[in-house]
């Protein structure tokens, strides 16, 4: 039997205690050291040498893969465009890299690429679906379309529903649009549809305005575009509305680039520019006119001849096709033309600005027009230079309109509520409220028909848009002697 003075009936002894304790405490400390490098192994992110930022990073470029459409990316005259092109090409400075934009033909081989890594991700005005959420991650939406089944005016009766829909429907193959079908046609297996990788999406419009297919599914912001140019598109209805569009990226683990695209996105929807790169691109095509855009179309073929080496002669720095727009949208082209107010001409000008440009007969279609570019070209120098194109040109029209004078009242009155007065779509927004006293009375110029000038700017993107078509098109009458020589 033990003594009382035992270990086991007593404890350590102080020595002992001590000693153990340093053991216990080396262990510890032994078992940390092996244990935290595991530890990091398991749950720590990748190495940032090792992610896809940095990749992006250390060969100075970001790759994107797009579509070869006017509005995504289009190069010309060694200068680049196009709302994809100029969204990503902001997220590109703000990295300190190059933009390299990849163009394909369809949307498989936009899949390709991304799958093989050979871009960092897609932007072509790409709409989020269930099924690709299953396979790809998508940024925040930078826009939201609707889906238009079109056929053309006149061929049939106008649809209202599926139920009603008969005739062939053909789609891009790979698309949205064939996943949409794919899912209707369960319910409505009377449908006559098919799918194709040989045509894009504006050639399926050609199609239907050839008569060669009956239906043809169409993103909105493309179908008001198109109808500048074939007024006889008609929408039979929406497919789909409140439809997403963002930048696809791969489903993998490495969050670094994602994560720089989706606080860029949120950036470029709070300071503003992603709402003016969509109004560069898409707002003024949003109303549309039928009967106007045939009488525009007609006057283009029938009374433009008349006037088209006057309006390239006389343009200096403007595009001519600009300058034509402008002069429908002041008299229809016509020498003749009088207003109530006591402008008249081609250029529509007044008395007082017609002998300041040195016009002695504003009814001459060539004094007019010569006087009319020389008063927009001074507007347009006039126009602040930190302002850059194209609200630049857009403010000197709306000054055209308006004058000087009222447009900066505007402007003074979208800085005062928090807009940005270098924006045209925020002084668009303001230039009504002067016709209204609360704001006219503050302002140095009062009182103006402020709706005016931004129905006749928006009028004048849409011809000058449907001018730039049809010359790219060959449909422009250009004379004999200057075919293919005064011709941008």
């Amino acid at each position: 039997m033990a003594s009382d003075s035992s270990p086991t009936k007593q404890g350590l002894q102080p020595a002992h205690r001590v000693v153990l304790f340093r053991i216990l405490r080396a262990a510890t400390v032994l078992g940390l050291v092996m244990i935290i490098p595991l530890w990091l192994n398991i749950f720590a992110p990748e190495p940032i040498e090792h992610s896809r930022l940095r990749h992006v990073l250390e060969r100075g470029e970001l790759r994107i893969g797009t579509l070869m459409t006017p509005t995504n990316f289009q190069e010309r005259n060694g200068l680049r465009g196009g709302f994809e092109y100029d969204l990503a090409n902001g997220l590109a400075k703000q990295l300190g890299v190059q933009l390299e934009v990849t163009q394909v033909l369809d949307i498989r081989q936009l899949w390709t690429l991304l799958e093989h890594k050979q871009v960092d991700f897609l932007a072509a005005g790409l709409d989020v679906t269930a099924m690709r959420r299953d396979n790809l991650r998508f940024s925040p939406p930078y826009n939201f379309i609707e889906q238009k089944l079109v056929y053309k005016q006149g061929t049939r009766d106008r649809p209202r529903d599926w139920s009603q829909v008969q005739g062939r429907i053909r789609v891009v193959s790979d698309s949205s649009h064939e996943e949409l079908l794919r899912r209707i046609s369960t319910l409505h297996p009377h449908l006559n549809w098919s799918s194709t990788h040989l045509y894009d999406a504006d050639e399926l419009l050609d199609q239907v305005m050839a008569e060669e297919i009956d239906f043809a599914i169409v993103d909105s912001h493309h179908l008001n575009i198109r109808r500048r140019y074939y007024p006889d598109l008609s929408i039979a209805f929406t497919v789909r509305d409140k439809v997403p569009l963002a930048w696809v990226f791969p489903n993998e683990s490495d969050d670094s680039l994602y994560a720089s695209a989706i606080e860029y996105i949120g950036s470029q929807h709070n300071t503003g520019h992603i709402a003016k790169l969509t109004d560069r691109y898409f707002g003024h095509v949003q109303e549309f006119n039928y009967v106007d855009t045939q009488l525009f179309i007609a006057a283009v073929e029938h009374t433009l001849p008349k006037y088209l080496d006057m309006f390239q002669r006389y343009a200096g720095g403007l595009d001519w096709r600009l300058l034509a727009a402008v002069s429908y949208q002041e008299s229809l082209w016509d020498p003749w033309a009088r207003s109530p107010t006591g402008v008249r001409g081609l250029m529509m000008l007044t008395l007082p600005t017609a002998h300041a440009m040195g016009v002695r007969s504003r009814l001459d279609p060539e004094e007019s027009i010569r006087g009319g570019a020389r008063y927009l070209a001074l507007l347009h120098q006039r126009i602040p230079a930190r302002i850059t194109e194209p609200d630049r040109t857009w403010f000197a029209l709306a000054a055209y309109n308006v004058g000087m004078g009222h447009l900066n009242d505007a402007r003074i009155i979208t800085e005062r509520q928090g807009g940005n007065p270098d924006y045209w779509i925020d002084v668009r927004e303001r230039l009504p409220l002067l016709r209204q006293k609360q704001f006219y009375r503050t302002t140095q110029y009062g009182y103006a028909r402020g709706d005016e000038p931004v129905r006749y700017v928006g009028n004048i993107r849409r011809y000058y848009d449907t001018l730039k078509w049809l010359d790219e098109q060959g449909r422009i009458p250009y004379p004999e002697a200057a075919s293919g020589v005064l011709a941008d």
